[in-house]
């Protein structure tokens, strides 16, 4: 998790520096032609993103609560902290930076396939997407879990480029914000634990 964690620093920081153009032509080779099947399926991908983000957290809640697995619980309410706090960072990283959609700054380069807000930096959808791919990696640390959690977040990300919603910046940015949220509260909530047993009450 930290290497996936450094590698998309790593990434972000490389486009940063190769500049605005950089970012525009990478965005404009995903977002070429017309593929009008493909774009109803990334809009759908694109579409998913926030309901997910809310049936993470309530379905390993209800996983816990059936199970009476007060772990599995516990983990189910870090995942809601967890979305919360990426999407608090998300939308107030729009607000301060107030980064213009590529179909704005760039009409006749950039294809606009869907709807959406007004600032571009970070990818929102990408945010939770990611956010939710961390919060079942980190609850049931398994391949089988982490793997296809990450794959559709990828394509979640993915789709808001081919759409034209966002630049690659901020999809990777999108994708930082939810795994550190993630990666924090679990550790935060670790050390809270190992605190309450060295001082117990």
């Amino acid at each position: 998790m930290k290497k996936l964690l450094f590698i998309l620093c790593f990434c972000l920081i490389l486009v940063t520096i190769n500049g605005q153009n950089q970012d525009l032509e990478i965005l404009k080779t995903f977002n070429a032609k017309e593929q009008p099947s493909w774009d109803k399926s990334m809009k759908a991908v694109s579409f998913s993103a926030y309901p997910v983000g809310i049936i993470t957290p309530l379905g390993l809640l209800t996983h816990g609560y059936s199970k009476k697995d007060n772990e599995l619980v516990r983990d189910g309410y870090k995942s809601a902290i967890t979305i919360v706090l990426a999407m608090g960072i998300s939308t107030g990283l729009k607000y301060t930076i107030r980064r213009e959609r590529p179909f704005d700054k760039y009409p006749s380069e950039i294809i606009k396939r869907d709807h959406t807000g007004t600032f571009s930096f970070p990818s929102g959808h990408t945010t939770a997407a990611f956010a939710s791919a961390t919060s079942l990696s980190c609850t049931y640390k398994k391949w089988y879990v982490t793997i296809p959690s990450y794959a559709y977040a990828g394509l979640v990300g993915y789709s808001r480029m081919r759409l034209g919603m966002h630049y690659p910046t901020d999809v990777l940015a999108g994708a930082l914000v939810g795994i550190a949220s993630g990666l924090l509260t679990w550790k935060l909530d670790k050390l809270l634990v190992k605190k309450k047993q060295v001082f117990p009450q």
